[in-house]
């Protein structure tokens, strides 16, 4: 638990750096606000399901967790896609974020199993 707190949250410091990296135009803009605030909600909602009161709790937040990280997957797409970024720049946190959804997906299903 503690091992994936730190990594969420360095996901998220790397999350930050690209955002603040990006080009300063409109559509850079919009793109890096939807990024930063889902890449952002990983780290926090996986320590709220930390948190979690009961397994449905911590299920219902891990939820969260990787909805926020499929949309953040999807910001990452969409950055090279656009060509606002080159595909090199993402790529260890799009991979990262793949991860991050596989373990999370993977703790939902042990979790629901017990």
């Amino acid at each position: 638990m503690q091992d994936l707190k730190v990594r969420t949250k360095k996901f998220a410091l790397g999350v930050i750096r690209l955002v603040q990296a990006l080009p300063q135009d409109r559509t850079a803009d919009v793109v890096g606000r939807q990024l930063l605030g889902s890449g952002t909600s990983v780290a926090a909602n996986y320590r709220a399901a930390c948190r979690a009161r009961s397994r449905a709790d911590f299920v219902n937040k891990m939820g969260i967790v990787e909805e926020e990280a499929d949309e953040t997957h999807f910001w990452l797409e969409l950055l090279t896609e656009a060509s606002l970024v080159k595909h090199e720049v993402v790529e260890e946190l799009a991979r990262e974020c793949e991860e991050l959804i596989a373990i999370t997906v993977s703790s939902i299903k042990t979790a629901r199993a017990k």
